[in-house]
């Protein structure tokens, strides 16, 4: 199997339980898939930061300027991942980080955009979940649910059982199937697809909690 084939998997955002903090709400999670008899399996970590097109670039024609970002996934400790606003992934090694040193004439680090989620990794049957606390510097802003389904590699046709699971899982909170599994139908599902579900939690968590971040719309 190559070493960036992955299974099919979910990446979401679990609310907050009414009246507990975002730690207590992930010791709820971790202890309810400790009772279905998941075991623990280590733990994860996957980070952002954004970077954006450098104004010296821009010309004088008013053009927006385009948001990168780039990210690491501790699944993949030999790789840097760097998504284009609504465009491709590119998979590095680890190298890229240096490289963006010497691009800041052209990408430069947006302020105060590092963020990441870090958790512990569980093993349920064919499953593998990840339930992590998504913070930016010190504070805590969120929480994130990544399930794979081990056996199946083509996205659509494992959503059905991931579904399944997520409802035993996530009740009410299970989430609709990724974009990234109707934009692929039946290719392969790969590691890009996972970094582009974590890229647009991210996102979401940024704009519900209003973090003003220079140079992001």
């Amino acid at each position: 199997m190559s070493p960036f084939l992955l299974e099919g998997g979910s990446v979401s955002q679990m609310p907050v339980a009414e009246g507990k903090s975002v730690q207590q709400t992930v010791e709820l999670l971790t202890r309810k898939l400790e009772m279905l008899g998941a075991e623990k399996q280590g733990t994860f970590c996957v980070d952002c930061e954004t970077y954006h097109t450098a104004a010296s670039t821009l010309g004088s024609q008013g053009q927006a300027g385009k948001l990168m970002y780039v990210m690491h996934n501790s699944e993949y400790p030999l790789s840097c991942f760097a998504l284009f606003e609504n465009g491709p992934c590119l998979i590095a090694d680890t190298n890229f980080d240096v490289l963006m040193v010497k691009l800041k004439g052209f990408f430069q680090s947006a302020k105060a955009s590092k963020i990441e989620t870090r958790g512990t990794r569980y093993q349920y049957c064919d499953f593998l979940v990840k339930v992590g606390t998504v913070t930016m510097g010190p504070s805590a802003r969120g929480i994130s649910v990544e399930v794979e389904y081990g056996p199946c590699v083509v996205a659509s046709d494992c959503w059905s059982l991931l579904l399944e699971f997520l409802q035993n899982f996530l009740g009410s909170h299970t989430p609709g199937a990724p974009t990234v599994f109707g934009n692929r139908h039946d290719a392969v599902y790969g590691p890009a697809d996972t970094m582009v579900q974590y890229m647009e939690l991210f996102n979401k968590i940024r704009k519900q909690q209003q973090v003003p971040v220079a140079g992001i719309r």
